[in-house]
């Protein structure tokens, strides 16, 4: 029998007698989506140029995905912003990257609307808006749309996945994360993962298992209820994690080199029908060295380094197939939209020659060919954090110009695919339109047949930005509605309009030249001139790998285009422009608590992300731990900071007392007590002292002096000669009483917990330090 029901908010249409024998009962309705509603699928892969799966012409197997394209349709002309924190805010509220506040990724916020990290609730997601409409909605994976000092377990949650209405979370809130030991979130708290390395654990089949779990939950409770899922795997963003037998199945197959690459692929994607037949492949990048020039022992590295990032795409797709498998089987797989993208180029971060340890990269600290070798079996393992070098970078971008982070095409046309069986009729075409990641969401409004809605949680929506291409899906001939889009990443500016392009490339067109890698800054003087002189024109309807400079022959397109840009900007909140690079991630930024000298922490608790701790970086600090040691002794972690990237560690073992620097994760410097930690309760103190200037530019940060100190008694010193200069990890946080996921360093096994009691470790920045000349005297003395 039917029930009444009836809209909640209207009146109540039953009757109400002074019993129930002479009343009506009327229910309200549950929010229900339109009968046959399709569920969507937002796959948002990382750092994946044009040229890096099977179906663009690649080389590497890529079959889950290129079943997509062959069952759906592939885009030629799709464009992200070149960074992924702007670009995934533009996929999900279809509004530019400053208007959302995120001019760059969450770590590199500025104290400016344009760039501060927080997305305003006028620009509402996707998921609020589906679930207006009965969708379930879930997010897994990659967030990194929260600012970077809001991630920790003190908040606010407001703009974490479950804040902006995704009813389910699993994943990471940062903007990569170790693929063996990852730092995860489920909802709104952070869990360990249930396997270890050693017992087959990798990130990307976790993810994977907890999509089919998600859906899966629902779907048995409600089969009619549709999902949106927002599934944003780590892949292919560094550390370029994959078991070994992955890589292997590449071995020998890039070592003739990134140039052989980029001809073979180029050839491919004209027989594709990617790219034009006369099109033109760019010019041979400046900073790229060619092939043949290379060492063999450089040739044996980066062809290995390849093989890696090959093993662990293939590895991702793979994962893929599991996923698609399982709306297969339930039924879902014909009317699900599924959209497929890259949030920006390949990436560069891994630098000229490599690296494994990415941290390096954002700490300008050059790679060194003969410890990369040293560690070349172990790359793709957990003891690496490992990039391949910029040469693969371009070569993944074939035909494009340079990377991600800048605004050539090889930073901002990536791959797109859509695929929907039940509601497109073209089958494996390409698609030539402009698009752009805005324009994800009206697409789906308008494949939904749903309107933007005018307000969310009481507040008012601005417009979206985007243009819907939804009508080109059955039309290859239709004409784009997307006629003219701004690009700004970090002071590189570029405008796209009609089949036009203007590029302003900042530092310049060359690193080598510029000598400007982590970030130059342009002052208004150094504006002024490259307005006058910097920029570039291409006419890319004729020319879509930007190889011929049309600036000087057609002035006056190039002056309606900077003109435009200059409109654009203002339209979209884009000034002030910062083009200082990795160098602004060192700025200060507000935190939750007020400004404070000390941070007391206790163990049991969650990891503290680096951003909403103290900051140890160039400055002398202290750290001092509460202990109860039993009868027998203890050892563990007092507290530990990073992971096997960089980072320290202060702890007990061998019944003596510890701390560890990590820098880089190739340099350990290390203090042992010299005597050991007594029984009962004691005050354990290690203190970093800095004994000369910082060399920000090469690499180094603060040298120093470490000392320990059981109940203010000094026990033991150490001599620090370089730290890290800007930021001390990416991964691993701040723990009290272990050392969780990727270990500092491995003289122990995670998690480290320490086994006696700790009642707290509290880090002290004030510059408070003991003053003791006498036993230091004694110490170094002792040491000779």
């Amino acid at each position: 029998m039917a029930l009444n029901e009836y809209t909640p908010g209207t009146a109540f249409p039953g009757t109400l007698g002074r019993t129930f024998d002479v009343s009506s009962p009327a229910w309200p309705r549950p929010l229900r989506a339109k009968e046959g509603a399709p569920n969507v699928l937002f796959i948002v892969q990382d750092d994946t140029g044009f040229a890096q799966m099977g179906c663009y012409g690649s080389p590497i197997e890529t079959p889950n995905i290129d079943a997509l394209a062959k069952g759906g349709l592939l885009f030629n002309n799709m464009h992200t912003t070149a960074l992924c924190s702007p670009t995934r805010s533009c996929i999900l509220t279809g509004r530019n990257h400053h208007s959302n506040a995120m001019s760059c990724i969450t770590e590199g916020s500025t104290g400016y609307p344009s760039g501060n990290g927080n997305i305003p609730f006028e620009n509402g997601f996707l998921s609020e808006m589906l679930l207006q409409h009965g969708y379930n909605t879930y997010a897994i994976g990659k967030w990194h749309l929260t600012p970077a000092d809001q991630i920790s377990a003190a908040g606010p949650y407001d703009r974490w996945p479950l804040g902006r209405g995704f009813e389910r979370y699993y994943g990471f809130l940062g903007g990569d994360t170790h693929q063996y030991y990852p730092e995860l979130i489920y909802d709104n708290h952070s869990v360990e993962a249930e396997k270890t390395p050693e017992e087959g654990y990798h990130l990307t089949e976790d993810l994977v298992d907890k999509a089919i779990s998600f859906i899966a939950d629902s779907k048995q409770v409600a089969p009619n209820k549709p999902f949106f899922l927002h599934f944003a795997p780590g892949a292919m963003h560094a550390p370029h994690h994959v078991p070994k037998e992955w890589a292997d199945k590449y071995k020998g197959k890039f070592d003739d080199g990134w140039d052989a690459y980029r001809e073979k692929t180029f050839a491919r994607q004209k027989e594709l029908g990617i790219i034009p037949q006369d099109a033109q492949l760019s010019r041979h990048d400046p900073d790229v060295p060619d092939w043949g020039t290379l060492s063999p022992e450089e040739k044996r590295l980066y062809a290995r380094m390849m093989e890696v990032f090959a093993g662990f795409l293939t590895h991702t797709d793979y994962h893929y197939g599991r996923l698609f498998d399982f709306l297969k089987t339930i039924g879902e797989w014909e009317n699900t939209i599924i959209m497929f993208i890259s949030d920006n180029g390949a990436s560069a971060e891994g630098g000229p020659s490599g690296s494994v340890n990415e941290i390096k990269f954002f700490n300008n600290v050059q790679d060194s060919l003969k410890e990369n070798l040293e560690k070349i079996d172990e790359l793709g393992g957990p003891s690496t954090f490992n990039h391949y070098p910029w040469g693969w970078t371009f070569a993944g971008n074939t035909p494009f110009r340079r990377w991600k982070r800048e605004t050539y095409r090889g930073g901002i046309s990536d791959p797109f695919i859509v695929h929907w069986p039940k509601g497109i009729k073209a089958k494996g075409e390409v698609r030539t339109q402009f698009a752009h990641a805005i324009d994800m969401v009206p697409t789906v409004l308008e494949m939904l047949g749903i309107d933007a809605p005018a307000s969310i949680a009481g507040v008012t929506q601005s417009p979206i930005h985007g243009h819907s291409f939804a009508h080109v899906l059955d039309n290859a001939d239709a004409p784009t509605r997307h006629l003219t889009q701004y690009f700004e990443m970090m002071g590189h500016r570029s405008i796209y309009h009609e089949g036009w392009r203007a590029v302003c490339p900042w530092p310049g067109t060359s690193f080598k030249e510029s000598g400007a890698f982590f970030g130059a800054p342009i002052d208004k003087d150094k504006l002024t001139e490259l307005d006058a002189k910097g920029w570039e024109l291409y006419h890319i309807t004729e020319d879509v790998a930007e190889n011929h400079d049309l600036a000087a022959e057609n002035r006056a397109k190039l002056i309606e285009l900077i003109a435009m840009w200059y409109v654009e900007a203002g339209k979209y909140n884009v000034l002030p422009i910062d083009s200082r690079g990795t160098l602004r991630f060192a700025d200060e930024r507000p935190q939750i608590a007020v400004g404070r000298t000390s941070y007391t922490y206790y163990p049991g608790t969650q990891a503290i992300p680096a951003n909403a701790g103290p900051n140890v970086v160039n400055r002398p600090h202290s750290i001092t731990a509460d202990v109860e040691i039993p009868k027998g002794g203890a050892e563990g972690a007092l507290l530990s900071a990073g992971d096997v990237q960089a980072g320290y560690a202060f702890y007990v073992q061998g019944g003596k007392l510890h701390y560890v620097y990590n820098y880089v994760g190739n340099q350990f410097f290390h203090a042992e007590s010299n005597v050991p930690v007594p029984e009962g309760r004691h005050e354990l103190r290690f203190e970093f002292e800095v004994t000369g200037a910082p060399d920000i530019k090469h690499g180094k940060g603060v040298p120093g002096s470490g000392q320990l100190y059981i109940d203010g008694e000094m026990v033991g010193q150490v001599d620090i000669p370089v730290t890290m200069p800007i930021m001390l990890g990416i991964g691993g946080g701040i723990v009290c009483g272990a050392d969780t996921g990727s270990p500092v360093w491995d003289k122990y096994e995670p998690p480290f917990k320490f086994t006696g009691t700790l009642y707290s470790a509290t880090v002290d920045v004030s510059g408070e330090l003991i003053k003791d000349d006498e036993q230091a005297l004694k110490i170094i003395m002792a040491r000779q």
